[in-house]
Order: C-alpha cells, then structure tokens, then sequence
C-alpha cells in the first residue's frame, strides 16, 4: 500500500540542495585559490587573520579568485540553462496526464548522478571544467526548479480549500526552514571534519533514498485515477503540452489574463533577485573584510534559513488581519531592508544581524503560489506550475549569470554595489503587484475563471 505523503520527499532534497550549493561554491573558490596561485587556502582559518591591507599581495590576490569565481560559476549556470529549460517545461506539463512522480524521479536522478560526479571530481582532483558537463546532463533529467514544481502541483491536487492551500504551502515552507537551518548550521562542520569528498557522499546517499521513497513508496493519485491510458506520438505529445499553456491564458476573462500575467510576472521577478543574489553572499562573506571560513558560512546560512520558519509564522499570523497582497508587500519590503543594510556590512556582527530584515522573504512564494492556484481550475494545475518552473528556471539561471557577471566586474571598485541594485528591482514586482490590487484581487473568491466551450483539439 502506497502513501500520499509528499513531505519526507521534499525534506530530503531540500537537505541533498541546502548542502550541495555552499559545499560546491566553497569547493570550486578553494580550487581557483590553490590553482592561481602560491597561497594555501586554510578552510578552516579564524576570521581575525582576513587580509585587509590592500597593498598586501595576497589583499589583491583574493580578489583576482573573487573574479575567477564568478566567472566559472557563470559558465556552469549557463551550461544548464537549454537542458533546464526544456526538461522542465515537459516534465511539468505532462504531469498532469502522466501524474507528478515523474518529474520527481528523473529530476532525483539528475541531482543523485551530478553529486556522484562531484564526489569522484573532488577525489581525483580533476580539472573544473568537468564539472560544467556534468551540470549540462544532469540538467537533461529537470533541477531542482522541477522537482519542487513537481512537488507544489501534488499538494495542490489533494488539497480542495484555498485557504487550505496556503497554509499547506506555509507548513511546507516551515519544515524547510528546520531541515535548511540545521544544514546550513552543519555545513561548515561537514567541510571541516569530513572533507568534500564524504560530504558529497552523504548527500548522494541522502538522495539514493529519496528516489527509493518516490519511486516505491509515494502513491501518484492522477496516474492512478486514469481509467486509460492512451499512446500518442512524441510531436502530437508536445504539441499538446504547449497548447495547454497556451490555454492557461486564452481560457476565462480579460480579467483573469490580467491577472494571471502579473502575479506570474510579480513571483519571477521577486525569483530572480532572491535566487540571483544567494550565491553573491557566500562570495561577499569570504572576500574582505569579512573573509569568512567554512564554519562562519554555515551559521549565516543557518541564520538565512531563519527566514522559513518565521516567514510561515508570518503568514499564519497574517492571514488573520491583513489580505493576501498586502501580507506579499510586507516581504518584499522587509526584503528590500535587508538587501540595502547588506550593501554597508562590513563586520561579522552586523553581517549577521543583518539577516533579520530578511526574515519573511519567503513569504511572497508561499503567498502567490496560493493566489496563482486561485486563479486556473484544478485541470490545469501542472501546466500552471510548469509554466511557473520553466520561467524559475529561466529567471535562476539568467539571475546567477547576471548577477556573476556584475559582481565580477564590481567587486573590486564596491562589492555591496550588488545589494544596492537587488534592492531596486524589487520595486519592480511591488510595482505589478499593485497592478493587481488595481484590478481588483477578490480575497475568497473562487470564480475568477470562467470555463469556455471544450476545445476541439484532441490527442489522436
């Protein structure tokens, strides 16, 4: 007898994720550093030995690696970005003739065969470079864009109340927010009492028995409930996926379009800073004057993933007094907060208590995935969230590239320069979200589509 609970499967990747993304930025800033250079870079040195004299070679040299950085990690990014798109939009969208676990598996997969190849990298000690290869294949198989797209369309089939939605959503977000605190609190203790190389073991390991639970154990209630199956050509199979997007914004009112295009505008925007500017922090933590070791990263990372639990609290509280748009504006400003305080940071204490600010910045997705859910019917959810996922991916991507790519170039005139110009494009999606206050967001209602005629196009 299968079960439908989806939450074991959504703790164990967020903990494969939360740790593979500081161990892999970490391993990749200590590889460029032992490469470019006669220095030894001591993971585990004390914060009080960071070099801030800038007429002191290595002062220079640190920020030559800075560049280096983020550079290659600019190259890794865009090497995923075509296979990521693609796998992602499919998978999403098939999902809901085809049910939600195959995202997750082949997604799994992906995730389970790059952190192998890390493992056997950092063994060896092979070139870099092939660690750009092994992101374009597992990108074949979705990222984790997919997955959790995957994951948020499944509890949105088993849950029929909206409010019961957001806070299902809340709760979720809330279990992310102990499993990604207590592994970024470890984090830095995995990089210095295992090493690299176990610690990716652990993750691959970690990952192994996820994929054991989805595929053996995790019941798939839309494959299940199909009476038939019925085979169709692999182009009338993507033809169809696509013309069920296309459905998503022809179908219902003038109102509901407008609707849809602006919270789908206003959740990337807010995606692409937020998403944009989370590996700039581990580079920003390690440069001057910071110069943060492995232990340091782990506790701001610990104290970031803070930002879960209180951002559900948040909601909870919220929900009580205030509507869904205004409890979205609040993070956004918080988040703004943050962002502006972070770009004048320059000691270990304020770096970390500047991390309060961004205590709700989770708010905005848990809040606008349930509004985005409110506004197509229940049929369409997987291509809604597959629309949603493709543009994340998109968005990721484009954002890590961009942001890389700027933070290169100002790191050396002003490192907070990035922070500054995260804070004002967030006034971007603060601006569409007042677009759809204006046009009039019916807290409570459930009629906000109006189902047209049955389509003609059919599957043959």
């Amino acid at each position: 007898m299968k079960i439908s609970f989806i939450e074991p499967a959504i703790l164990l990747n967020a903990f494969a994720m939360t740790l593979t993304i500081p161990l892999t930025a970490q391993y990749v800033y200590w590889r460029i550093w032992e490469e470019n250079g006669n220095y030894t870079f001591d993971s585990g040195s004390n914060v009080s030995e960071c070099h801030q004299n800038k007429s002191d070679p290595i002062f220079a040299f640190r920020e030559e690696v800075q560049k280096k950085t983020s550079l290659f990690n600019l190259q890794v990014e865009m090497s995923g970005l075509i296979p990521g798109l693609v796998s992602t939009f499919m998978l999403l969208s098939s999902s809901d003739n085809h049910g939600r676990k195959l995202p997750m598996v082949l997604s799994s997969l992906g995730s389970l065969g790059t952190n192998i190849w890390l493992c056997v990298l950092s063994y060896f000690g092979f070139p870099l470079q092939f660690l750009i290869a092994s992101t374009f294949i597992g990108a074949l198989f979705g990222n984790y864009t997919t997955f959790w797209g995957a994951c948020f369309a499944y509890i949105v089939d088993q849950c029929k109340d909206y409010k019961q939605k957001i806070i299902r959503i809340a709760v979720l977000d809330f279990m992310l927010g102990v499993v990604t605190g207590l592994t970024g609190l470890s984090s830095g203790y995995f990089i210095r009492e295992l090493g690299f190389v176990w610690s990716y073991f652990i993750i691959a390991i970690v990952l192994t028995v996820n994929l054991t639970y989805i595929s053996f154990f995790l019941s798939d209630p839309i494959k299940e409930s199909s009476s038939q199956i019925v085979t169709v050509s692999c182009s009338e199979n993507l033809k169809d996926l696509f013309y069920r997007t296309y459905l998503l914004f022809k179908n219902g009112s003038g109102k509901r379009r407008s609707l849809l295009c602006l919270l789908i505008f206003t959740i990337v925007m807010y995606f692409f800073v937020v998403i944009g500017i989370s590996p700039i922090f581990t580079l920003y933590e390690l440069a001057s004057p910071l110069c943060w070791d492995a232990v340091y990263i782990g506790y701001g990372t610990a104290l970031g993933s803070v930002s879960f639990l209180t951002s559900f609290l948040g909601i909870w509280l919220f929900s009580y007094c205030l509507e869904d748009i205004h409890i979205v504006f609040i993070g956004i400003l918080t988040t703004v907060v943050g962002m502006t305080l972070t770009a004048f940071t320059k000691t270990t204490l304020m770096m970390l208590l500047v991390r309060i600010p961004f205590f709700f910045t989770m708010i905005p997705f848990s809040v606008l995935r349930s509004m985005l859910s409110k506004v197509v019917p229940s049929t369409e959810q997987g291509a809604l969230f597959a629309c949603i996922a493709f543009l994340e991916t998109l968005s990721g991507v484009t954002a890590t590239s961009v942001y890389n790519g700027i933070y290169s170039a100002t790191v050396a005139w002003y490192p907070g320069f990035i922070f500054l110009l995260s804070a004002g494009l967030l006034v971007l999606p603060a601006i569409s979200l007042w677009g759809v206050k204006c046009i009039g967001w019916e807290e409570g209602s459930y009629t906000l589509f109006v189902p047209e005629e049955p389509s003609e196009h059919t599957s043959e």
